[in-house]
């Protein structure tokens, strides 16, 4: 066989073992980014698409991982920049009103359906003003106020500055307080 077809065995073998690393790796952290993506997008199917584009893009990129650090921030900085560069594509900015949103009802879901997750663990009012969010405030309150990251973290996912991270975070919830006061309003005077 020689020398080279060792060399070419043991890169196969390198390969097949980062392969199987990056799997366990995304089955690990598979339920959280199915959630940011979904919030991402709002769409069973989009969503997929999304994960399923951002996971092959970061396993392209997987020699750039460094261990020790939380994969699941960075495919979620990953998963974001593909986004991001699926509206620059399009080259159109969508805009989203609050009264064009469908108005179904929720179904909390079982845990372990990230879907169902995500759908129940908001009230209706709630969900349709995050959905109405541009998506670039809506990604810093999933991840800070929903996922619980902090704003350095959420600053690292979105590869952008802390300051953007707190700006964004402080306009979309002001956006979100004025989308819901008609629903507080009715909830404090006992309407609903």
């Amino acid at each position: 066989m020689g020398e080279s077809g060792t060399i070419a065995a043991s890169g196969s073998m390198q390969e097949a073992d980062q392969a199987d690393q990056f799997a366990t790796l995304i089955a690990e952290n598979w339920h959280r980014l199915y959630r940011f993506a979904y919030h991402l997008t709002r769409s069973r199917e989009e969503a997929e698409d999304l994960l399923q584009q951002a996971a092959e893009e970061a396993f392209k990129a997987f020699h750039r991982f460094r261990p020790g650090t939380r994969f699941d921030r960075w495919l979620m900085r990953i998963l974001y920049t593909t986004l991001i560069d699926q509206v620059r594509k399009e080259r159109r900015r969508k805009v989203f009103e609050l009264d064009s949103l469908p108005l179904s009802a929720l179904q909390a879901g079982d845990a372990s359906d990230p879907e169902a997750a995500v759908e129940g663990s908001l009230d209706g009012p709630v969900r349709r003003a995050l959905d109405a969010l541009p998506p670039e405030f809506r990604a810093v309150v999933v991840l800070v106020d929903i996922e619980g990251l902090s704003y350095v973290e959420a600053a690292d996912v979105l590869g952008c500055p802390v300051g953007t991270v707190r700006s964004r975070l402080h306009r979309g919830r002001l956006a979100l307080r004025e989308w819901l006061r008609p629903y507080v309003d009715a909830l404090k005077r006992g309407d609903l």
